[in-house]
This record gives structure tokens, C-alpha cells and sequence, in this order.
């Protein structure tokens, strides 16, 4: 059972795959909170290179050292998985230049949907900011795993060799 008093607060995404720059955030956040859940996006109208499942347990994996993480498949918006945790927060990772404005859009959205959660943004440290999902899609077969490494969680870099295969170059 929950403690009344307990911090709570979900990092949703489609986290495909989960990146070193989510990963810091799951650090950080998991730090500044009694439990953080990482909600995995299920969206039926994509098609993602790993599924629900593979995503899970490639975040499970790459955050087994943090004791109060926990993840779940959600479906539908957002803000109302949120709330379906019983939290307060929620945590958004967002890259400095390209996902400001969308996110204050939506964070402004979300607020008239649910006025008693909050959003946090964070920005992934260093050299890990500009880090997405879809740049690593795209250099994933044209990079050797030293290369990938910089970028992903170990776990995450042999799952995805396993699923697009050998470096092509």
C-alpha cells in the first residue's frame, strides 16, 4: 500500500530504445523522488522497432542499481497515465534546441486536462542532450558497438545488433 506521503513521479515515453540520455534522467528523477515510474507508450498506430515487452525489460535491465524504479505499458494519453499512478509529476526529458516548444505546448495541454500535475523537464547531461531515439535508429547500422556504446546502455547495444544486425560499413 502507498504511503500518503509518498513522492511519486512517471517518466512516460516510447523509449525505443531506452538511450544513456533517458537513462540519466531516470537517475536523476529517481533520485528526487520516493518512486518513479517509467511508462512505456504503447501506440497501435506505430510500429517501433522493439516492442512493449523488449522495451520493458531492456529499461528494466539497463536500471536494475536503482531500487525505487519501476515500469509500466500504458496506453492512451499521457497526463491520464499519470494520474492512473496516483502521481503528481511528471518528468519529461527534453533535448535543449529541438523539443522545447512542443513540450511547453503539450505541458499547457496537459494542464487543462489535469491541473494537479505538474511537469518537470529535464535536459540530459553533457554530451548526452542531443541524444534521441530515431539518431540512433539511423546510425545504428552504420556504427560499430564501441560507437553505439556512447549513446546506449550495454544491454541496450547488443539487443539492438541482435535486431538490426552487423555494423554495415
Amino acid at each position: 500500500m502507498m504511503a500518503e506521503s509518498e513522492r511519486i513521479a512517471v517518466y512516460p515515453g516510447s523509449f525505443d530504445p531506452i538511450t544513456l540520455g533517458h537513462l540519466n534522467v531516470v537517475e536523476r528523477a529517481s533520485r528526487l523522488f520516493d518512486r518513479l515510474i517509467v511508462g512505456v507508450g504503447v501506440n497501435a498506430e506505430k510500429t517501433p522497432l522493439f516492442d512493449a515487452e523488449e522495451r520493458s525489460r531492456l529499461i528494466q535491465e539497463a536500471t536494475e542499481h536503482l531500487p525505487n524504479i519501476e515500469i509500466r505499458l500504458f496506453t492512451g494519453l499521457a497526463v491520464e497515465f499519470v494520474k492512473s499512478c496516483n502521481a503528481r509529476v511528471m518528468v519529461r526529458g527534453v533535448r535543449p534546441i529541438t523539443d522545447i516548444q512542443a513540450e511547453l505546448t503539450m505541458m499547457m495541454a496537459n494542464r487543462r486536462l489535469a491541473p494537479d500535475v505538474e511537469t518537470l523537464f529535464m535536459i540530459a547531461d553533457g554530451e548526452l542532450a542531443h541524444v534521441s531515439s530515431s539518431l540512433i535508429k539511423q546510425i545504428a547500422p552504420l556504427t560499430g558497438d564501441a560507437e553505439l556504446s556512447r549513446f546506449l546502455p550495454r544491454n541496450v547495444v547488443a539487443a539492438l545488433r541482435a535486431k538490426i544486425g552487423p555494423c554495415q560499413r
